[in-house]
């Protein structure tokens, strides 16, 4: 019997509860006027039931792409209101970053560079840093990739105008978010000491990539045996 997944354990119990599971996407969170509950799933349903609640609006949430990189959480345009209209090439690879750590842009590639030049002769702040691959200071995220798209949790919203809402996630999820956060700090404590881990762990990792040999394999040669064939008299 397949494992049930997250979404499905969390709309069975509200089932239990006497509740309805109403499947919901939210298209403007803007637009949202939210409370958010700080309780857990058991105590959610009763707050619900309190509130007078018929059904509970279900969202599903996924792992997505981008939660493995560093998201300082300042956009591009807040970036240069801060530090002026300065060129927002990386600042320690030049144009053609390598590091993700494109200086205020979101759009740098998402690894550590590979080139020689000296990051302790440059001060960094965190948002220098955004799109930084989070992998490369905890290696321990990589077994997650294979889940990204799969469901991690739910969204639980009450209907009603205060929108009263939690989000329950799989245990899985939580210790990847706890990875994500571990590293998130180490950025956000010294920058310039993130970067230059990355760097050192993306530069072992190409050394070690150039340095495995392609052997071709070959089935073992066998000594092929004729059938002998038994001759008449």
């Amino acid at each position: 019997m397949a494992k049930k997944s997250i979404i499905d354990e969390i709309c069975d119990y509200i089932k239990k509860q006497k509740l309805s599971p109403i499947p919901v996407q939210t298209l403007n969170e803007e637009a949202e006027s939210t409370r958010y509950f700080g309780g857990d799933l058991k105590e959610f349903i009763a707050a619900a039931k309190t509130l007078g609640a018929k059904g509970i609006f279900v969202e599903e949430l996924y792992l997505e792409d981008d939660e493995f990189y560093y998201d300082s959480g300042m956009d591009d345009d807040e970036y240069m209101a801060l530090y002026g209209n300065e060129n927002v090439e990386c600042k320690c690879c030049g144009e053609d970053c390598k590091c993700g750590a494109s200086a205020g842009s979101a759009t740098g590639k998402k690894k550590a560079k590979d080139d020689d030049s000296d990051v302790d002769a440059v001060y960094f702040e965190p948002e220098d840093l955004d799109g930084l691959d989070l992998t490369l200071l905890k290696p321990q995220m990589a077994k997650f990739l294979d889940r990204i798209g799969e469901a991690c949790g739910a969204r639980l919203t009450v209907p009603g105008v205060d929108h009263l809402e939690v989000e329950i996630f799989a245990d899985w999820y939580d210790e990847f978010a706890e990875l994500v956060d571990e590293a998130s700090e180490a950025i956000e404590i010294d920058p310039t000491d993130a970067l230059r881990q990355a760097q050192a762990v993306y530069e072992a990792e190409e050394k070690a990539a150039k340095s495995v040999k392609k052997i071709a394999a070959h089935p073992p040669k066998g000594n092929k045996k004729t059938a002998k064939s038994k001759g008449k008299k």
